[in-house]
């Protein structure tokens, strides 16, 4: 139908606020199936929801949340819970998009909530849960025990882990497989011949900061290495601090010949404390990290780089979230994936 045409059938007032019922008119079904349609019901024919999905579109209909609410119990929102001081160049806005691509044609949208250093990272759970604000949560930076995952299980409210907590069993989830990374790395720079190693760890609360550190240890141990943690900084430290407190770990620890992080930020602080010691990266010291876009080649070709799929991340991450949501019965969608060298 043009916009001609579904001009022609407005009543007055419809153009400035269309309702299911001028979506129902207009396509000649019932009220119900309409809201069936846009709500992706599965019982309703793929035809028929491009058909109701496409006129919504052309009337500009944007669905009354307060109504929404009444009607179904849901929002149809999904929110992604991340703190304020995240990787946004090289992870988060990837995992945003990814997220968003996801849900693009289903019912459901995403909202980012936000949380600040200073903040507990259980605030903004209480908040979505206390308003009723999203069907469900994505979150981030888990920890070993986390209290968000108790507390959103106590309620039954939705949600989906990027990363792991100790004890995942009945929860979904999607990781990277951390543990494998380190001892790749690991294993690759003792084939460089690297000797004296150190981390620049995540911060040690986060779950994946322990499986980094084991996958190195475990690597290291086999492979005669001498493998330390920095002090002083961590991963998500500003880039300032990790070069000043890998400067100074030089300076204890001469013999360093390798650096192994967890992000792209790191690696750039880790990079410059390598030449401003005076070091060259790749002859005297070798640098591994991982990454979600093909940047640290780019930036020196000399550091190892390892590919994290942060897009098919966030696909799965919807994609789990939305089963929980929609048919909470099923076995939770869970996945954990490996690094590739890049």
């Amino acid at each position: 139908m043009t916009e001609d045409e579904i001009d022609k059938l407005l009543l007055p007032g419809e153009r400035e606020r269309p309702t299911l019922k001028t979506i129902a008119r207009l396509s000649g079904l019932a009220v119900p199936t309409v809201s069936r349609a846009l709500g992706n019901a599965p019982d309703i024919g793929q035809n028929t929801k491009k058909r109701v999905r496409e006129l919504a579109d052309q009337l500009g209909y944007r669905p009354n949340r307060a109504g929404l609410r009444l009607r179904t119990g849901k929002t149809n929102v999904i929110s992604l819970v991340l703190s304020t001081d995240h990787d946004v160049m090289n992870h988060t806005a990837r995992l945003i998009n990814a997220v968003a691509g996801e849900l693009r044609g289903t019912a459901y949208h995403l909202i980012v909530t936000p949380y600040f250093p200073d903040e507990s990272p259980l605030s903004p759970i209480e908040y979505i849960v206390r308003t009723g604000s999203a069907d469900g949560v994505i979150l981030n930076r888990v920890e070993p025990v986390d209290a968000r995952v108790d507390y959103l299980q106590v309620r039954k409210f939705p949600f989906v882990l990027h990363g792991r907590t100790n004890d995942c069993t009945g929860i979904p989830y999607f990781d990277f497989d951390n543990a494998a990374y380190g001892r790749l790395c690991t294993e690759d720079l003792a084939k460089r011949g690297r000797r004296h190693l150190v981390v620049i760890a995540p911060p040690l609360e986060h779950n994946y900061a322990t499986h980094l550190i084991e996958g190195v240890q475990d690597a290291a141990a086999r492979k005669g290495i001498d493998a330390r943690i920095l002090a002083g900084a961590n991963s998500d430290s500003p880039n300032a601090q990790i070069t000043e407190a890998l400067l100074q770990h030089f300076k204890a620890f001469p013999e360093t010949d390798a650096v192994v992080t967890a992000s792209v930020p790191s690696a750039v602080a880790g990079t410059t404390a390598i030449e401003e010691s005076g070091r060259i990266l790749g002859k005297d010291v070798d640098l591994a990290s991982k990454e979600s876009l093909k940047f640290l080649p780019a930036f020196r070709r000399e550091i190892l780089a390892y590919h994290e799929d942060v897009g098919r991340t966030g696909s799965f991450l919807a994609r789990a979230l939305v089963q929980a949501i929609d048919n909470p019965d099923l076995p939770p969608m869970q996945k954990l994936i490996g690094p590739q060298r890049t």
